[in-house]
């Protein structure tokens, strides 16, 4: 096994872990939204109900993509690259917006998977 094989390897296990617990994190987000309607009865209800069907297909998204990277296929990078951009983002305005203590931790795990995404390089087909 060559060192480039066994850095797409490794790449390759992170970006699977950091996609599903991104995928866990933007349930419990959908989640936390779904019960916070019914207690504090929002006023932008659409808005609300996008949000948590954002989350919801974000989170099934990224699961497929974390699939894709145990199968060693790339239908999994594209989708990870492309949410963890977006992701980087978010954190910035995050961070501008006087809320470092959510856009720091965000910034890191989106760093972290888009990182890894792009290492982790699929295997060639015969």
């Amino acid at each position: 096994m060559d060192s480039n094989s066994s850095l797409s390897n490794t790449a390759r296990r992170y970006a699977r872990g950091l996609a599903i617990l991104e995928a866990i994190i933007l349930f419990a987000i959908a989640g936390s939204l779904a019960i916070a309607s019914f207690i504090r009865h929002p006023t932008e209800v659409v808005a609300l109900v996008a949000e948590i069907v954002f989350a919801t297909l974000g989170g099934i998204g990224l699961l497929v993509a974390a699939r894709g990277f145990k199968l060693k296929r790339n239908y999994g990078r594209a989708p990870t690259v492309l949410a963890n951009g977006i992701a980087l983002g978010v954190s910035y305005y995050m961070f501008d917006g006087g809320r470092p203590q959510l856009g720091v931790p965000l910034a890191t795990i989106a760093l972290l998977t888009l990182i890894s995404a792009l290492l982790a390089v699929p295997a060639e087909e015969n």
